[in-house]
């Protein structure tokens, strides 16, 4: 079997199993982002226990409709991240930035992305980078929400509350 097509297999595989898929609670920020270019959407939720770069990523949620790169990516992204602190987990969200733009020049570090090295070959579709980064950038988003005290904004209900009373709310329903 060829390397591309065992990255293709993880990648199908991720999106038919999606791992950490449907919105949970409680959690402490919640983002939601759309990539105008193909109009793929998620829904992302974050827990963290403690503060700043040291605060360890316990959960994170997400639903959302779109293309297999986008939902294997955040698949992946998922299994990258939690457990891991901040400072670790921007550093993969670094690592893995840095692959998938670099239109084919980087291959990406098997060690550091495990699975993640299968989306080696997006850089080289720069239209399906965005695909591969959005689940990355709503964490990103998300964790800078957290750590700035910033309100939740829902779509769904469409006003913004300060992160406590929504998590709270949403944990009572």
């Amino acid at each position: 079997m060829q390397m591309e097509q065992l990255y293709q297999e993880i990648i199908l595989d991720h999106h038919r199993n999606p791992h950490h898929q449907g919105l949970r609670v409680p959690f402490d920020a919640q983002v939601h982002h759309v990539n105008p270019t193909c109009g793929d959407e998620i829904t992302l939720r974050i827990t963290l226990d403690g503060e700043g770069l040291g605060a360890i990523v316990v959960d994170i949620s997400y639903d959302g409709i779109g293309c297999s790169i986008s939902s294997a990516s955040t698949s992946v992204m998922t299994d990258l991240v939690i457990g891991k602190d901040l400072a670790s987990a921007f550093d993969l969200l670094s690592e893995f930035s840095t692959m998938v733009g670099s239109r084919g020049r980087i291959a990406g570090n098997e060690d550091v992305l495990g699975d993640g090295i299968a989306f080696a070959g997006v850089s080289r579709f720069p239209a399906r980078v965005k695909c591969a980064l959005l689940g990355w950038m709503a964490f990103k988003d998300a964790a800078a929400q957290v750590a700035s005290g910033a309100v939740v904004t829902d779509p769904a209900w469409g006003g913004t509350e300060s992160i406590e009373n929504y998590s709270a709310g949403k944990a009572s329903q």
